[in-house]
């Protein structure tokens, strides 16, 4: 009988010790995501008693604050549909997505030093505040990206890339988180999906603008295809699959092959790069990766090099098959061969501070993956400039401003082709890349470039 009563008390004992740890674990491991889940009820809680701290863009422009009526808080967002992607919103109802979520404990003054002052504050019955964000993004640009996308759906992204400073990332068509309550019957059920963040969470074939990948694979495993020679007929025959082009092109260099976007050219690097070769170029440009900007980020996927068929990977390396990807990581291999094959850890939010304004977080500038070496990326970079000069980027050239790039035009399942463009600028001395996806609308050369064109010598006319 002994023995019995010994080992219940033994089982209750480790029980308890597994419910400890189980809520040591939750508490001290698990407690800063659970405090900050946008379903937790008690952060509504939070908003009733603290002043939520503001967003401001780089230049200082409020995209969200909270404005007092009546001693009650309500969150305003200024920027209206040009930013409701990247800010996110706060709802009673709803919950909280963007960096309005992700900021979520500094912005309600519950880390660091806020969460002691606010303390004491309700002890006192003082006021209680929480921080602010300064962001990377440019809103004026933010807005231009917005109107140069006219509502149809597609995607911005602008990049500094010497800093990893994200100064656009716009998603189309936008929505009104002003009015969220009123209207979100209606996002929910939209074809177009407003509530979408196609910048970041899109999943596109890149088309032709991937064969910039799929160069600077080649280049590195042979650096003499820099100089070869190689011949177009107008198709490509791979395992009883034909592989058209766009013209015969005859014999042409890699660079001349960029500019004019030579199907017939990278499905042949495809096949001799290898399954195993295209996909650790995939994953060296950091295709694979959420780049952790502060909001969610699709990773891209490809197919598994042990089941990649030789028409999967000719295809593939033209930018269809598997292969999708989305327009944050297209200007991060955009921003890869304008930094001489260097992709600075890309970032939106520049300093978080506390509710006093003193600096609680500074963004660090700092590499995040060498894609490249600087010879191959100035190899494919005269290719993208030849583009924009004479090949299928033409409309991407802008007075003031030397542009390169690379179009795409991907096809997709789901009707017309998706408009693609990755480009820099400017040329002589690279500050910026850029990335337009436009939604089955045709020719990457003949919608996207014109936009990142704009932008770009908007940006570059801006200082940056």
């Amino acid at each position: 009988m002994k023995q019995n009563i010994l080992k219940l008390g033994y089982l209750l004992l480790g029980l308890l010790l597994v419910l400890v740890i189980y809520l040591s674990y939750l508490q001290v491991i698990k407690g800063s995501d659970l405090a900050a889940n946008p379903y937790n009820r008690r952060l509504q809680e939070l908003e009733n008693l603290i002043i939520r701290g503001n967003i401001y863009d780089t230049g200082g422009i409020a995209l969200a604050r909270t404005d007092l009526n009546s001693g009650k808080g309500r969150r305003v967002y200024p920027g209206g549909k040009n930013t409701p992607h990247v800010i996110g919103y706060v709802s009673s109802k709803y919950g909280r997505a963007g960096l309005e979520s992700a900021y979520d404990r500094y912005l309600l003054g519950m880390e660091g030093v806020d969460r002691v002052r606010n303390y004491i504050n309700k002890l006192l019955g003082r006021e209680q505040k929480g921080g602010d964000l300064i962001l990377t993004i440019d809103f004026a640009l933010q807005q231009q990206a917005m109107e140069l996308l006219g509502g149809r759906r597609g995607a911005v992204v602008l990049m500094d890339i010497r800093t990893g400073a994200l100064r656009v990332m716009a998603s189309s068509p936008g929505y009104d988180p002003n009015k969220l309550e009123e209207i979100w019957q209606n996002l929910v059920q939209m074809e177009d999906l407003p509530l979408f963040n196609r910048a970041a969470q899109g999943a596109y074939p890149p088309g032709s603008a991937f064969k910039v990948v799929t160069a600077a694979g080649a280049l590195g495993a042979s650096p003499g295809y820099a100089t070869a020679t190689f011949n177009c007929p107008g198709f490509l025959i791979v395992d009883g699959f034909k592989l058209t082009d766009l013209s015969a092109h005859g014999q042409l260099d890699l660079r001349k092959a960029l500019a004019v976007s030579c199907n017939t050219t990278f499905a042949q690097l495809g096949l001799k790069l290898g399954p195993d070769g295209l996909y650790r170029t995939f994953k060296a440009f950091g295709l694979d990766q959420d780049p952790t900007v502060g909001i969610p980020v699709r990773p891209g996927t490809i197919a598994d090099p042990g089941e990649m068929t030789s028409t999967e990977l000719a295809s593939s390396a033209i930018g269809q098959g598997e292969l999708l990807v989305s327009p944050l990581h297209m200007a991060l291999v955009a921003a890869a061969i304008a930094n001489q094959g260097v992709i600075m850890r890309p970032h939106l939010v520049n300093s978080v501070r506390d509710s006093t304004g003193a600096t609680v977080q500074q963004a660090v500038y700092r590499p995040w993956l060498t894609a490249a070496t600087s010879r191959t990326s100035e190899t494919i970079k005269a290719g993208m400039i030849d583009a924009v000069h004479y090949g299928t980027a033409r409309a991407a050239a802008f007075s003031g401003v030397q542009v390169a790039g690379k179009t795409g035009s991907a096809q997709n399942p789901h009707g017309q082709t998706h408009a693609w463009f990755i480009g820099l600028a400017p040329v002589e001395t690279a500050r910026l890349a850029v990335a337009v996806i436009l939604e089955n609308a045709g020719s990457g050369g003949a919608v996207a470039a014109p936009i990142a064109g704009k932008l770009l010598a908007a940006a570059v006319a801006k200082g940056y």
